[in-house]
């Protein structure tokens, strides 16, 4: 399948504050607040969701190609990164005046944060033809972008009758029922987490027997207790993959986008795509940062073997091109 993923492409800009933000505060002053933190490090780490989506594909055998706009600044390193680890970036759009969105967080010792998201180029991803790229694409997921770009994405698709897997998690605490119904309507996949799935159903005001009418197959996922996938005649449980100990959680929803996408495109089914979702979700739960884990085919393999058998282990190798 030649898969295009569109959405975020970030770098995020991560602090730590060694104190407590609340021992600086004055509370009948704060309508007067200047404050500055004197962090002890500065970790900077590729992000967004469109790349993380896209270098997990990669990983796993695929070359996606990347969707979204970024500013110059994205040439300097962060797409000889992604060209490097097998993602396709020649349908990245580049900004003349604005720089690569930027999250910039500083957490302090009781974990609470103070954060900025600078959207920057990423509001132009609505100039953007996802269909007029030079690509027959069999699969373009929507994840989470510019708004205006978000909705050109899906009517293009929707219009086109190119298979579409909407996913809109972080812009769902944005958007309201009417754009959430535009987002799902004839979506051949849905994702989101527990969390979002009562969202969408919530903001729209549709049950979960309408939303699953809108869409050919809804993938709910469920932190530590697994995946659930339904379709209109079935409904598939996959468990987690156990003992592990978390290290950093961001990303994880990305990666098993991107693992559930290649068991579809190898041709597996959805219990099995899921498996491969819940096992390179694995990887990047026990790694800092969104792109910085390796897949070596036999570890994945022996990994998802423990968890669900040896015969899935045996079907995700013949159909998976793991290096």
């Amino acid at each position: 399948m030649h898969l295009a993923i569109a959405g975020s492409i970030a770098t995020d800009h991560l602090m730590t504050f060694p104190g407590r933000f609340t021992d600086s505060l004055v509370p009948e002053e704060l309508d007067k607040v200047a404050l500055s933190f004197l962090v002890e490090d500065l970790d900077v780490r590729r992000g967004g969701c469109a790349a993380n989506i896209s270098f997990a594909l990669a990983s796993l055998g695929h070359r996606p190609v990347l969707v979204g706009s970024v500013g110059k600044d994205f040439d300097v390193e962060y797409r000889g990164w992604l060209e490097s680890a097998g993602v396709d970036t020649s349908s990245v759009r580049v900004s003349e005046s604005r720089h690569t969105a930027r999250f910039v967080c500083t957490t302090d010792s009781t974990l609470a944060q103070i954060a900025s998201f600078y959207a920057g180029a990423m509001s132009e991803a609505r100039e953007i033809d996802v269909l007029g790229l030079g690509h027959a694409f069999d699969l373009v997921l929507i994840g989470p972008d510019d708004p205006e770009g978000m909705l050109r994405h899906t009517a293009a698709c929707r219009d086109a009758g190119v298979p579409f897997a909407a996913d809109p998690s972080q812009q769902l605490a944005f958007a309201d029922g009417d754009m959430i119904r535009l987002l799902v309507d004839g979506a051949t996949y849905l994702f989101s987490n527990d969390y979002e799935a009562a969202l969408i159903e919530q903001k729209t005001g549709w049950t979960s027997a309408d939303v699953q009418s809108k869409v050919g197959t809804r993938i709910v996922t469920r932190g530590k207790d697994g995946v659930s996938v339904y379709t209109a005649d079935d409904e598939v449980h996959v468990s987690a993959i156990p003992g592990l100990v978390a290290v950093d959680p961001t990303g994880v929803g990305d990666s098993f986008r991107a693992g559930f996408l290649a068991g579809v495109a190898a041709g597996l089914g959805l219990e099995r795509s899921a498996q491969i979702g819940c096992t390179i979700a694995a990887s990047v739960v026990l790694t800092k940062g969104t792109q910085e884990y390796t897949l070596d085919r036999q570890s994945f393999l022996d990994r998802l073997g423990s968890a669900y058998g040896d015969v899935a282990a045996a079907e995700v190798g013949d159909a998976l091109a793991l290096a």
